[in-house]
């Protein structure tokens, strides 16, 4: 069974202590475990980096080995063209994933490169909302494998 790749971008590794009004208390190791949860026997390759190419070497491993990808692009939603170029290739279920509500902040945040290449997007729910889009991704991954 191929793993789901969950890759988060710059300063997701300060949840817990970054923002508690927009992001919560809750930790990055917190939000791990709860996708493991969520995922049930499906593997999770689970990443958080700061640094771009880091992250599209995540991407270029999930093309080779993944079923879908779980991404959380932070501040390099609205900038990362190669992020976007190495999420181009991939070709399973893509969901990109914000904790806030990004339509709801500064027009900065209102427009994602990655949406134009996500097969859904998930906003809004808090950390929380990382097991309800492990579980939607699981459920994508289960009919593609079916096929």
């Amino acid at each position: 069974m191929k793993p789901l790749f969950i890759i988060n971008g710059p300063n997701l590794n300060r949840l817990g202590k970054r923002e508690p009004e927009i992001y919560g208390t809750t930790t990055l190791a917190e939000i791990e475990t709860m996708c493991r949860e969520a995922a049930g026997k499906r593997p999770i390759r689970f990443h958080q980096s700061n640094a771009e190419h880091q992250i599209v070497d995540w991407i270029h491993e999930a093309i080779d080995e993944g079923a879908g990808i779980l991404i959380n692009p932070a501040g390099l939603s609205f900038r990362s063209i190669p992020v976007l170029d190495a999420l181009k290739m991939f070709p399973g279920p893509i969901i990109e994933f914000h904790i806030s509500n990004i339509h709801r902040r500064e027009e900065i945040y209102h427009r994602s490169l990655v949406s134009t290449v996500a097969t859904a997007v998930l906003a809004g729910l808090g950390p929380r909302g990382y097991a309800h889009a492990v579980r939607a991704l699981c459920e994508m991954t289960d009919e593609a494998d079916r096929r």
